[in-house]
């Protein structure tokens, strides 16, 4: 038997155990359902190996989760049979935060801009940490553990009070399997109590796949008939249903057991928006049980991350984040598919290659459109509640930029997700539009879905190239995410409509004007023919081109790309995001109306005054100068 060894924790996990020790879960009794989680997992994890060594079963092959209680001791004690922890395991899974220790993560949860306790909380539980959620009832942590396989002397107990070390020690354990024996704290106390331990896991636990087992208790009659207590028996009973939830018949399950099954395999503490449960039957046969959250992860934007679907073949849990179940743009679903026709020991690759999985794949898709879909028609249902009908709105408001992605990985459901997407838009007092209801406000002769890609709301709205559309009161949509460039380029027409950028080709406004416009436009353009060519001189090694605009009304001048080229907020983004590109010019457009425009004619700051007017579009798109002191310095010479 070895000394024991005492050890430091994780700087990160000290930081966390503080966190958790000042009351983070707003719900307290949520530690009891992390813990059985955690023991159902890892029973999960030793069917999973046990596929190709039965030998781990050693004499017990039937897995479950033992809770008991002793209130002299003041103890409560979580005991699975599962996969167990070696020695290492137990200072590597217990004094670590593995996969999730990052700096961001405790940034996130410990910033200047602090959370409240409830969305801390919720951080915690979404970074699979739940076992520290113990310390919020409990002084003292002891978890005795042996791994599968390993001999009885090779068992291990870890011990910490949640403070700044633990202590680890060899310990024979006969069985195999993982104990977390929580020394509760005084205030504590009341979940010493089968009544209450069997409510909180008939609330949060009921639908875990394998037996949890409570002893029974029975009535002592006291001496001479002078009262009695409840006292615990020698014998176990199940107290959940231990059947798979997504295996029942969805009359049997209740709104509140599909939130809480949801709650317990995503670690959220939010219900989500909307759920699925089907049997799909036919050339492959499946469940799916699938959710949409009613927040965004911490790593939503991170699409190395696999997804949140888990794969189960007959019941039998195979992997976590099956990522090929679910296209990547989908990667915000969570939930479960249990397939009848994988074998029991596919692979991350095999599943890749698997016909079956890429009907999963594209069956579970289509429900998860049609989810959304459905939200999407609530929004317009008068007859729907207020919550329902905002349901949509806060979709998108979380999710709406990664769908976007699906229109350049998913063709096939390229028309499904345009009906899905929302913009803000620069006439609408909506938040956000629909391409179907900007189409169905169309002015008569206009033939084309008009929108403007800026870095912010502010920037698009006040765009110069919204001028002549603001005028003629023709609606533009503002689109604002990193992803609508990229996207929009697989969505060139809607329902049989072009979409164009105001910011991209020539504008031809004559369809806009009436004909006294039109041939003050035109007198104009050719008056201004002479300026114009000294301007493309003077700006030759910045501007591709230099031409008269309709577009403008208030401006001078504006930046554009050409039809078909990249616009220069999508290069802009490029070059940040670290990307080499080919050297391209814009267009400037200029407004011969304007006065500024009219003093080029016979200025002797004309090459000034041409390099301002570049310089001033460029700012107004968002840009900034190659030059800025130059810059600074020609307007200062001009304001002298």
């Amino acid at each position: 038997m070895s000394q024991k060894q005492t050890m430091n924790f994780q700087a990160e996990v000290a930081q966390l155990l503080h966190l958790v020790t000042h009351s983070l879960y707003s719900n307290k009794e949520i530690f009891l359902r992390e813990l059985v989680s955690n023991a159902s997992d890892a029973c999960d994890k030793l069917r999973f190996e046990a596929l190709e060594n039965g030998a781990l079963y050693e004499d017990r092959p039937n897995l479950e989760v033992r809770v008991g209680f002793d209130k002299d001791a003041r103890t409560l004690t979580i005991t699975d049979n599962g996969i167990g922890m070696s020695r290492q395991e137990a200072i590597d899974h217990l004094g670590t935060i593995a996969k999730s220790g990052t700096r961001d993560f405790l940034d996130k949860l410990s910033g200047e801009q602090k959370s409240s306790a409830t969305e801390q909380g919720q951080l915690i539980g979404q970074f699979g940490v739940g076992f520290y959620s113990g310390f919020i009832v409990a002084d003292r942590i002891t978890v005795e553990s042996r791994r599968a396989g390993l001999a009885p002397e090779q068992g291990v107990r870890w011990i910490s009070d949640g403070t700044g070390n633990f202590e680890v020690e060899d310990i024979t354990r006969a069985e195999r399997g993982t104990s977390v024996i929580l020394h509760l704290r005084e205030d504590a106390a009341d979940y010493l109590s089968t009544w209450k331990l069997k409510s909180i896991i008939a609330k949060y636990s009921d639908h875990i796949s394998l037996p949890i087992l409570m002893r029974k208790e029975e009535w002592k009659e006291g001496e001479d008939n002078q009262g009695g207590e409840m006292v615990l028996t020698d014998e176990w009973e199940t107290v959940n249903k231990a059947s798979a939830l997504w295996s029942r018949p969805k009359k049997d399950v209740t709104t509140e057991q599909y939130q809480e099954f949801y709650k317990q395999i995503s670690h959220d503490w939010e219900p989500p928006l909307a759920w699925s449960h089907n049997r799909v039957e036919g050339a492959s046969e499946y469940t799916q049980l699938l959710y949409i959250p009613s927040h965004a992860p911490v790593d939503l934007w991170n699409r190395e991350k696999r997804g949140g679907v888990k794969l189960y073949v007959k019941r039998v849990f195979i992997m976590d984040d099956a990522e090929a179940l679910m296209p990547v743009y989908l990667r915000f679903v969570k939930g479960v598919i249990d397939s009848a026709d994988l074998p029991l020991n596919v692979s991350r690759e095999l599943l890749q290659e698997s016909r079956d999985v890429r009907t999963i794949r594209e069956g579970s898709t289509k429900r998860v459109l049609s989810m959304l879909e459905e939200l999407a028609r609530l929004e317009k249902d008068e007859a729907a509640s207020d919550d329902e009908r905002a349901k949509y709105a806060r979709f998108w408001t979380e999710f709406g930029a990664v769908l976007k992605e699906g229109l350049g990985e998913d063709t096939a459901n390229r028309d499904r997700l345009a009906k899905l997407l929302r913009f803000a838009s620069s006439q609408s007092d909506l938040p956000t539009v629909s391409l179907a209801d900007y189409k169905a406000r169309m002015k008569e002769g206009q033939e084309a879905i008009y929108y403007i890609t800026a870095d912010t709301l502010a920037a698009a709205r006040n765009s110069p190239q919204l001028e002549v559309f603001r005028t003629k009161g023709i609606e533009v949509l503002l689109m604002t995410d990193r992803v609508d460039e990229w996207a929009l380029n697989f969505l060139t027409e809607f329902d049989g409509t072009p979409m164009q950028s105001v910011a991209k080709g020539a504008f031809d406004a004559s369809k806009l004007q009436d004909e006294s416009e039109k041939k003050a436009a035109e007198e104009a353009a050719e008056s201004f023919k002479p300026v114009l060519e000294k301007l493309k001189l003077a700006l030759k090694d910045r501007a591709e081109d230099v031409r008269v605009t309709s577009r403008l009304v208030d401006s001078p001048a504006c930046l554009v790309a050409h039809d078909g080229g990249m616009s220069l907020q999508l290069a802009r983004m490029l070059r940040q995001a670290g990307q080499k590109l080919p050297d391209t010019k814009p267009v400037l457009e200029v407004n011969p109306a304007h006065p500024l425009v009219k003093k080029l004619d016979g200025s002797v700051h004309f090459d000034d005054l041409a390099h301002i007017l570049f310089d001033q579009a460029l700012l107004a798109e968002g840009g900034l100068p190659e030059d800025p002191a130059a810059y600074v310095k020609r307007v200062n010479a001009l304001l002298v």
